[in-house]
């Protein structure tokens, strides 16, 4: 017999992460200016082919891709974004 738990006012969120390359001496800068938008629920930097990893949460994939385009994209120093959205199984 399975059993089901459903807890009322918490809707499902979409999740989509952010794979950015910024410009060289860029990386603090773009940082700081991404990790407080919006959406953003995490944001770290790395070493090796990205320079930034930005983790959003949303209401809809939708408003992630705006988020994306209309606020991660428009910031300076960045020159190239990868989104990839979470998969619910």
């Amino acid at each position: 017999m399975k059993s089901f738990v459903v807890i009322v006012g918490v809707s499902i969120m979409a999740v989509g992460y952010v794979l950015i390359n910024v410009a060289p001496g860029k990386e603090h800068e773009v940082y700081l200016a991404v990790k407080d938008m919006d959406h953003v629920s995490d944001a770290t930097l790395l070493f090796g082919d990205h320079d930034l990893i930005v983790k959003l949460e949303a209401e809809s994939l939708a408003t992630i891709a705006k988020s994306v385009v209309e606020a991660i994209r428009q910031v300076p120093g960045i020159i190239d974004t990868k989104t990839l959205a979470g998969a619910e199984l």
